[in-house]
């Protein structure tokens, strides 16, 4: 694996009630995988978030944080992105890849360079990779050499 020792695994996009939880965007497979991360960000020590509940149909899920107890302190915390340890990763299989791991790479599409991958969006309908120049490419179908740290897109 290349890249960062942390992973970018979501983002307090709100605070949710009245006691201090938080609405968190998933970056995650499954949004309940949040029960077993230990998560931190700029203003959240490692392990001082605990998964609330998911919300149905979504890729939210609610979390409580150690001394975040009332909507302002939760309100103070929108925005704040979080991570985890790339070492508490699970192994993947053969032919898988961390999103994270493919930042960075080139990609080509009919033997043309067409841009470098900045980051990855998922609008329900697939993976798909937003370029250096705001171009969008699905990813699906797509083949990865890590040889050459290159794409090849369909």
């Amino acid at each position: 694996m290349k890249g960062t020792d942390n992973i970018f695994v979501g983002k307090i996009v709100a605070p949710q009630g009245i006691r201090g939880e938080v609405r968190v965007q998933t970056f995650t497979e499954h949004p309940s995988d949040f029960k077993n991360l230990a998560v931190f960000g700029d203003e959240i020590a490692n392990g001082a978030m605990h998964f609330v509940r998911v919300v149905p149909n979504t890729n939210v899920i609610i979390a409580q944080i150690d001394g975040v107890n009332t909507r302002n302190d939760a309100e103070n915390l929108r925005g704040t992105e979080l991570f985890i340890k790339r070492e508490n990763l699970p192994p993947i299989k053969s032919g898988e890849y961390y999103q994270a791991d493919l930042i960075g790479m080139t990609v080509v599409r009919n033997g043309t360079e067409i841009g470098r991958v900045v980051c990855f969006q998922n609008f329900g309908a697939g993976d798909i990779m937003e370029l250096d120049n705001g171009e969008m490419v699905a990813f699906r179908g797509a083949k990865v050499d890590f040889n050459t740290n290159t794409i090849y897109a369909e």
